[in-house]
C-alpha cells in the first residue's frame, strides 16, 4: 500500500517538474528573447492578431504569404518579445490588388503615424491574390516622422530597375519588393518605396 501511495505522488510531482523544465526552452528564455507565430488566410483577422500580440509586448519581426502544409494559402507572420518588453507598437495592415488602392492605403497610414515594416504576395479567400503589407506605429513617438510612399510595378525587370533608379533621383529608398501573380497584372514585381514627408 504504501508503494502505491508513494508511486500516486511521485508520478504527478514528476510530470509537473519536467511540464517546468520544458517551459524556458521552448520560450527562448536563454537569450531573453520569445516568438510567436501568427498564420490566417484572411488579412482583417491578422491585423487583429497582430495587435493582440502587441498588447503582450511583441513586435513584427517578419512576414510571408504562401501555401502551408496544414492551412492551405496562408500569410504567417513572426513577432519577437524581449525580456521586459511593454505595449509599445500597434499594427495595421492593408491588402490590395490595385496598385493606386495600394498606395493610397499606404498613404493614409503614413500620414496617421504608421510606418511600413514589411510585404508579401498572398491568395486570400475573399481577395484573391492580393500584395499585402503591414506598417506599423510607435505609440511611444510623439512626433512620427512624416513619409510620402511610392508603389512601383510592372512585369519585366528592366523596366523595374528603371523605376526604382528615376524614385531615387526623387529622393525614394526602396524598402521591399515582391515577385508574384497578382491581379495588378499577372506576374509582377511590387516595389514600394518612399521618401521623407516635405
Amino acid at each position: 500500500m504504501e508503494r502505491r501511495n508513494t508511486r500516486l505522488i511521485l508520478y504527478p510531482l514528476m510530470a509537473l517538474v519536467v511540464g517546468i523544465s520544458s517551459i524556458r526552452p521552448l520560450a527562448g528564455q536563454a537569450n531573453g528573447i520569445e516568438y510567436r507565430v501568427l498564420a490566417t488566410n484572411r488579412t482583417s483577422t491578422m491585423e487583429k492578431e497582430l495587435n493582440a500580440a502587441a498588447g503582450a509586448g511583441y513586435r513584427f519581426k517578419f512576414v510571408m504569404g504562401g501555401e502551408t502544409g496544414v492551412g492551405g494559402q496562408e500569410v504567417v507572420t513572426v513577432m519577437e518579445r524581449r525580456d521586459g518588453a511593454k505595449p509599445r507598437f500597434q499594427y495595421r495592415l492593408i491588402a490590395a490588388n490595385r496598385t493606386s488602392t495600394m498606395q493610397k492605403e499606404l498613404q493614409e497610414g503614413a500620414d496617421a503615424g504608421y510606418e511600413y515594416r514589411g510585404q508579401t504576395v498572398f491568395e486570400s479567400l475573399l481577395g484573391g491574390k492580393e500584395v499585402a503589407c503591414i506598417l506599423e506605429k510607435d505609440l511611444d513617438q510623439e512626433t512620427p516622422v512624416r513619409y510620402s510612399y511610392r508603389l512601383l510595378s510592372t512585369t519585366r525587370t528592366s523596366t523595374m530597375q528603371r523605376e526604382m533608379q528615376e524614385a531615387a533621383q526623387q529622393g525614394y529608398e526602396i524598402l521591399g519588393l515582391t515577385v508574384g501573380k497578382t491581379a495588378m497584372g499577372g506576374s509582377e514585381l511590387v516595389t514600394i518605396a518612399r521618401r521623407r514627408a516635405q
